[in-house]
């Protein structure tokens, strides 16, 4: 994705084009105003020269700037930049085409850099703003590399590797990032996007969450109009439960929320989140038992995409007979479904229906994204579909909803079924998973650490070992634990319990769940894997 930053020195909008995981609200800077999104592969000249961009950055994607069809700039595009003075940063593989399109070499790295990792700078260098070297932590994801730089420019940082991760040509006013400054995982990467924003680009940044509950207040009238009523889908969840409130916010009463227990939910999950519901957020909630219809769908399915398919399926099914309940007790028809859709779901989704993204790879079918079905039978509203997890709690929070439920770990809208690897209704799954669950979640809130961590949860695997339990040998489950830490959601790290936590933990789950005998933890950041085992 580029951001477009207009030189308007009054409005200072943005255009943020293109489909990759980079995108208007990264720098957690904005230069003010809309925010528009585009892709720059497609956009011609003329539509630059119309925005009249200030800055234009290049983001990331999976792809290689030698492979047929991959993202790429027109080729008067850099000479637009240099004649107008167009500030130009390349971050990832836009830094990549930046020096593929100047003259410089790219070529698939010997070894590909993934996750954290040291990166050396040079001195006196514009982009990092510092007169002596410096040694800081990153977030890579890289398989390709800039081997040879164009004229003009130099290297001013390398990983451990040697590779070339930071360069810059500033009388041409422009420079790249090999890796991910835009992640909490870079430590420095918000310094140097600020001193890019702010003091290279003398940008301003007068961005607030209120501007987003402004606008998409106003959106949301506008879509619904002053008579139309919505079905809202509550899971318990963060992200549904600021949408409803938003939504509620908006047209009031003429939202209906719909609480569905389609059988994949944690312990005691649907009691739980109607207590809040009732004593805390005062939403009109009806709840929906699906799960029979949902579980006897799931029943063999061991195919990850699928069963996120069926399970959008499913959802879709119980809100459209919903609708016909409200529509014979109020006499009209609900034509809206709200969903808590977020940014990072629709990224993971790519390419989702009729969004015409052809650059980002589909990494899963987020249920609410690539698992909902074609003949949806309602118009959607998405509010929050371009924000990450911490900016809905930012404007959660900005609306009242209570800290206790804005603090919860998120849980996946697909639910237990994409922490069940296998069928979810073989061996007891769901109920061992549930019991382990609680457990860990428990002893976290114990230590005082709920707080600390952005997510952890249990995951059933379809495996068993030989074990001994009462001086008798077990052949038994083996379940494991994933603790990690974030902002967004979007890169993660695994979480470094003490030994002796982990071991108390592991004692609870074999003494107290039946038919589990060995407990592993996993210790793999995001990338390479996912949060979500499935």
């Amino acid at each position: 994705m580029s951001i477009f930053c207009s030189k308007a020195a009054r409005k200072h909008r943005c255009l943020a084009l293109g489909d990759s995981r980079f995108r208007k609200r990264e720098c957690s800077v904005r230069t003010g105003g809309k925010c528009a999104t585009d892709r720059v592969y497609e956009s011609t000249q003329e539509r630059i020269r119309a925005v009249d961009p200030k800055v234009i950055v290049l983001s990331g994607g999976p792809n290689s700037v030698h492979m047929e069809g991959s993202p790429t700039v027109s080729d008067e595009f850099f000479t637009y930049c240099e004649k107008k003075g167009v500030t130009v940063l390349g971050i990832c593989y836009g830094m990549q085409l930046l020096v593929h399109k100047l003259g410089g070499e790219v070529r698939p790295a010997v070894s590909r850099e993934y996750g954290r990792m040291p990166i050396f700078t040079e001195k006196d260098s514009a982009l990092f703003g510092k007169a002596e070297e410096d040694v800081q932590r990153v977030w890579m994801s890289h398989g390709d590399e800039a081997v040879k730089l164009p004229e003009g420019f130099r290297a001013i940082a390398r990983s451990e590797q040697g590779a070339i991760v930071a360069i810059e040509n500033p009388e041409k006013k422009m420079f790249g990032l090999q890796y991910h400054p835009e992640v909490t995982h870079s430590e420095k990467g918000l310094d140097t996007l600020k001193h890019f924003l702010f003091n290279i680009c003398e940008g301003r940044g007068n961005w607030k969450m209120q501007n987003v509950l402004d606008e998409q207040l106003q959106l949301i009238r506008e879509q619904i109009g002053p008579e139309n009523h919505a079905i809202c889908a509550l899971s318990g969840g963060v992200d549904s439960c600021v949408a409803a409130t938003l939504v509620h916010l908006a047209i009031g009463d003429r939202l209906h929320c719909v609480f569905v227990d389609n059988g994949l939910l944690r312990y005691k999950e649907q009691e739980r989140v109607m207590k809040t519901f009732k004593d805390y957020l005062h939403l009109p909630v009806r709840v929906v038992d699906a799960s029979e219809r949902t579980l006897s769908k799931l029943k063999g399915v061991t195919e990850p995409e699928r069963k996120r398919k069926i399970i959008g399926a499913e959802f879709i099914g119980v809100f459209r007979d919903a609708a016909i309940e409200i529509e014979k007790e109020l006499g009209t028809h609900p034509a809206f479904l709200v969903q808590g859709t977020l940014y990072p779901d629709v990224i993971e989704s790519c390419p989702p229906p009729g969004s015409d993204m052809k650059h980002s790879h589909t990494i899963k079918s987020h249920h609410n994204v690539g698992g909902l079905p074609k003949d949806l039978g309602f118009e959607l509203i998405e509010p929050l579909r371009w924000l990450f997890k911490d900016e809905v709690r930012k404007l959660g929070a900005l609306m009242g909803v209570p800290h206790t439920f804005l603090s919860r770990h998120p849980f996946p809208g697909p639910g237990l079924a994409v922490r069940v690897l296998g069928d979810v209704t073989a061996d007891n799954a769901l109920e061992t998973l549930r019991l382990v669950d609680e457990v860990f979640i428990n002893s976290i809130r114990e230590a005082g650490l709920y707080d600390t961590i952005w997510q952890a949860f249990a995951v059933f695997l379809p495996i068993k070992s030989v074990g001994v339990q009462g001086d008798q040998r077990t052949h038994s489950h083996v379940v494991g634990l994933r603790a990690i830490i974030s902002s967004d959601g979007m890169t993660a790290d695994w979480y470094p319990f003490e030994p002796a936590f982990l071991q108390q933990v592991s004692n609870r789950i074999t003494n107290t769940v039946p038919g589990v005998n060995r407990v592993v933890y996993d210790i793999t950041s995001k990338p390479p894997s996912t949060i979500e085992w499935e």
